[in-house]
């Protein structure tokens, strides 16, 4: 696995708006979409690409474009919404599936409740997005789902990482480089009720209030 976090001072300054408990949802969610596309840039940064001829007004050159198949954006429902406008605006043509996963609170496993996505990703480069990579079952659950349907690349984008969750997903992927966790931090720990700690609370809530 490999780690990316991001350091920036307008990554810390968006994050450090989010932890605080007085910011409301309105606010939230759109600081999370910046952020999101702040993450996303670094999260593209080895998406494949192929030679392209253009005509421009001048002369014609060589670019590059993206590769085919187009990449896939999966938000891990529902807290993962809240982060599908910020991905898909550095990536405006890659398809967006959907994977509901929930987390036990007695035994902290995820469980799979909703699953929207092709059945054949052979060669496709997945993004999954998930706020908060906690205790890590959610997220190594999304992963092996994904590549058992065959995808070729795992980019998991997260707000926040505990040790804890991102020590899971390394013993799950072992050293394999085709799975990317970028993060805008990592904090301290969970605490005993499998929370991020300092965290930012619960991002589903604050960014579409508690259901």
């Amino acid at each position: 696995m490999r780690l990316h976090v991001a350091d920036h001072p307008l990554v810390a300054h968006k994050l450090t708006i989010l932890r605080d408990e007085r910011t409301d949802s309105p606010t939230f969610r759109r600081l999370v979409d910046e952020l999101v596309t702040l993450l996303a840039y670094e999260a593209t940064r080895d998406v494949q690409v192929e030679p392209h001829e253009v005509r421009t007004p001048v002369t014609t050159t060589t670019g590059v474009r993206m590769t085919s198949p187009r990449p896939l954006v999966v938000p891990i429902l529902r807290a993962g919404l809240g982060m599908l406008d910020g991905m898909t605006r550095l990536l405006p043509t890659a398809e967006v599936g959907f994977l509901g996963l929930q987390r036990d609170e007695k035994t902290f496993q995820a469980v799979t409740y909703a699953n929207r996505l092709p059945e054949d990703l052979t060669g496709r480069h997945v993004f999954l997005l998930d706020p908060m990579l906690a205790t890590g079952g959610t997220l190594v659950a999304a992963i092996d789902y994904v590549f058992a349907r065959g995808a070729r690349e795992v980019t998991a984008v997260c707000l926040l990482a505990a040790p804890e969750g991102l020590r899971v997903v390394d013993d799950a992927v072992g050293d394999r480089v085709d799975v990317q966790v970028v993060v805008a931090a990592v904090d301290e720990r969970l605490n005993e009720k499998a929370y991020i700690v300092p965290g930012l609370g619960d991002a589903g809530d604050r960014l579409y209030g508690v259901v």
